[in-house]
């Protein structure tokens, strides 16, 4: 993905879009999950080969008064990963940008492959799900990590995550 590709979803993002944790069916733990809701087709089927994902369409009950939408929704796992390291630098909502940075700091630390989970990991996980729905500020002494990931332009692209202590 290009770094103009990465500024550009964001924003979309920013904009449109949501990071959340979802629960794909009743009895499980959430899940990391990225959606985009738009009136604009095309700029869904832009975004999609770049982040994976599938678009539906939302039912228009008053065809007269709004126009139809559609929603692309990332729930694969690497696909939710992959895309947020690429964006993460350039979201400029901060509760999005923390929330991006939350889940690719500890999302994986607690979520087995398996899916099976002892009592500790179980205990980390509701904390991990907790720590993200309850969402709060930065403290002023968090550690900042920066990486560099260079564009296939030739161009450089900065990336910094937060942790969270």
């Amino acid at each position: 993905m290009e770094c103009w590709e990465e500024a550009y979803i964001a924003g979309i993002i920013d904009g449109e879009g949501s990071i959340s944790l979802s629960r794909m069916h009743t009895n499980e733990h959430r899940r990391s999950c990225i959606s985009i809701a738009s009136t604009d087709k095309e700029l869904l089927q832009f975004i999609q080969p770049l982040s994976g994902g599938t678009i539906t369409n939302k039912k228009n009950y008053d065809p007269a008064h709004h126009k139809d939408s559609y929603t692309l929704t990332i729930k694969k796992k690497e696909d939710v990963l992959s895309l947020l390291t690429h964006i993460s630098p350039y979201l400029r909502v901060e509760k999005k940008r923390k929330r991006a940075q939350w889940i690719l700091m500890e999302y994986e630390k607690v979520t087995p492959r398996n899916g099976k989970y002892n009592p500790k990991l179980l205990e980390q996980k509701l904390a991990f799900e907790n720590g993200f729905l309850t969402y709060k500020k930065r403290p002023a002494s968090a550690d900042l990590v920066i990486h560099l990931m260079y564009g296939g332009d030739g161009g450089t692209c900065v990336s910094m995550l937060s942790s969270w202590h």
